[in-house]
């Protein structure tokens, strides 16, 4: 059980203020944690989350950066797990501002886990991004980068006990600068929602879903691999469409009157996403809910064995995992999937209580579902 693997545990979690840090942080609380301790360089988000959650004693924050080394390694002083989620995330920021991305992503990986080492850390997850494979930015660049520097520090240390391993996640829907947020507030301006491209598709999943993938993969995580979750994919002008239907009333508009402007796409961005390569289907392991990429220096298998078998069924995935070649939702089931996970918060929660009533079988959470099926 996951609160059996938390109870009593001591956890730092770095870009805390996040939205993925702040739902890990929402969920390890409901597992009788014995300290959490945040760590983010946004003083303001900061003191606003330490007000959200003053009523847990377990909750202790401190301003502070990844780049500063002395900060970690001081912090880190009787921690147990460290979940690593700070980071540049934006690839448009990050390809403009490439130098401080680094100094961010890739050498504040570093000093994550030389902290974690020198503390004698059991267990550092790294929250990665599907922009890590095959990487076409700067910012996919230096997640590729984290993952590796991850993966190599587990390899060099293994005889410690440590382990140091990632979890990679497609789009969190409703995030902070994501598409969901930039789309609400374009249909309350009354438009138009701006697209790239019309054929652009996401791997897509909840805060909710984030957080519980990187709580999972730090309970069966031997070192050195990357976790993915199965996830399904949204073609994002399907999104727009239903958004706009959604939303349009709500802010005095009849959805046909706002308009889907086609922009191109940014700079280093995809038209499609890729959470799993060709290269790394060769040493991957396809669990219920997600795959398991070990590391590649197959020498180190001896000495570490990845035994997910144990306690999972697992089989061998048969090809990488592709946006475009997945089957997308339909328009239905990407409304259903808002409503359900409430993305749209208040103005999502009215519309699903005037058009579901509580009793409906059909408002129920998403389950897994097999790549390329739809969801009946």
């Amino acid at each position: 059980m996951l609160q059996d693997f938390y109870r009593e545990k001591v956890i730092l979690v770095t870009g805390a203020a996040g939205t993925v840090g702040r739902e890990l942080v929402r969920q390890l609380l409901a597992m009788d944690p014995a300290e959490v301790r945040l760590l983010d360089n946004n003083e303001s988000d900061l003191f606003l989350m330490s007000e959200q959650f003053r009523a847990f004693t377990q909750v202790v924050a401190y301003l502070g950066d990844v780049r500063d080394g002395l900060k970690l390694d001081h912090l880190m002083k009787g921690v147990d797990i460290v979940f690593h989620c700070a980071a540049y995330k934006h690839v448009w920021f990050a390809e403009y501002n490439p130098f401080d991305t680094v100094l961010t992503n890739i050498v504040g990986v570093k000093n994550v886990i030389q902290a974690a080492l020198q503390n004698q850390i059991s267990h550092m997850i790294f929250t990665s991004s599907d922009k890590a494979v095959n990487p076409t930015s700067v910012m996919g660049t230096s997640k590729l980068m984290g993952e590796r520097i991850v993966t190599a520090a587990n390899i060099v240390n293994f005889n410690s006990g440590q382990i140091f391993s990632s979890v990679r996640f497609g789009n969190v829907l409703g995030s902070r600068g994501s598409v969901v947020p930039v789309f609400m507030e374009q249909i309350r301006r009354g438009g138009p929602v701006t697209l790239t491209d019309p054929g652009m598709t996401r791997f897509v999943m909840s805060i909710q879903e984030a957080g519980r993938l990187v709580l999972e993969g730090a309970t069966l995580a031997c070192g050195g691999e990357v976790f993915i979750t199965k996830m399904p994919v949204m073609n994002i002008l399907d999104l727009a469409h239903v958004m706009i239907e959604l939303l349009a009333p709500a802010h005095g508009f009849q959805p046909e009157d706002i308009s889907i402007e086609l922009i191109g796409t940014k700079p280093g961005e995809k038209l499609y996403e890729e959470l799993m390569s060709a290269e790394e289907v060769t040493r991957a392991v396809e669990l219920p809910s997600m795959f398991v990429i070990r590391p590649a220096h197959r020498a180190f298998y001896q000495e570490i064995k990845y035994r997910y078998h144990e306690v999972l069924p697992q089989m061998d995935p048969l090809r990488p995992y592709i946006s475009a070649d997945e089957t997308p939702m339909s328009p239905e089931e990407i409304k259903q999937y808002l409503l359900n996970w409430e993305v749209l918060g208040d103005l999502g929660r009215a519309f699903r209580k005037d058009a579901y009533p509580e009793s409906s079988s059909a408002i129920l959470k998403p389950e897994s579902r097999e790549r390329g099926e739809k969801v009946s």
